[in-house]
């Protein structure tokens, strides 16, 4: 609270509590018949009226300078924030280009058929090849490739080609392990 402010409301506080007491006097006169004082009293309460008023105007400018820099600082602390949340996202923007840049890194899967995959491959009439494939697709006989936060590793492993059998556990049972085999699709 400004100073002016806090005179002013304590100054015409006073002076309006001041005017009482003329008052008093004035109706004590007024029933006495008494001219002069009543004249006298009413000098006092006027002039503590007028002073009241004063301090009361001096209140209103306190308080209007009160409301000015309420408003500057709250124009600095509003452009503080800006200049904050600018900032974070400058810092966001950065660690986006930063993971984007890492992820490319990381992007490019390679596949490295082993000798024996080559041949398998050759048998059943497909050439064998290397190139890019997308992690997560399967190539008939080959293990799909795994990215790993390293990179990729090198498949080496051939899956079975053979139609197998599941047992109620849902395990594999080798095929001819039972005297009869039956085929069944869904």
């Amino acid at each position: 609270m400004n100073t002016k402010t806090m005179e002013g409301l304590v100054g015409a506080g006073t002076n309006m509590k001041m005017t009482e007491t003329p008052m008093r006097v004035f109706k004590e006169a007024r029933r006495r018949g008494d001219i002069a004082t009543m004249e006298r009293a009413m000098g006092y309460v006027s002039e503590f009226s007028e002073r009241s008023g004063d301090y009361k105007s001096e209140a209103d400018q306190g308080m209007k300078e009160d409301a000015e820099e309420a408003r500057k600082k709250a124009e600095l602390e509003a452009e503080k924030a800006i200049q904050k949340r600018k900032e974070e996202r400058e810092q966001q923007k950065e660690q986006l280009e930063e993971s984007k840049n890492k992820d490319q890194d990381n992007v490019v899967d390679v596949v490295e058929i082993s000798e024996d995959g080559k041949g398998l491959s050759q048998i059943d009439g497909n050439p064998a090849h290397t190139g890019t494939k997308p992690a997560g697709t399967e190539t008939v006989g080959v293990e799909p490739v795994r990215t790993t936060a390293v990179g990729t590793r090198a498949v080496s492993t051939v899956a079975a080609k053979m139609p197998v059998t599941y047992t109620k556990a849902g395990t594999v049972a080798r095929t001819g392990q039972q005297g009869k085999e039956i085929f069944v699709s869904v």
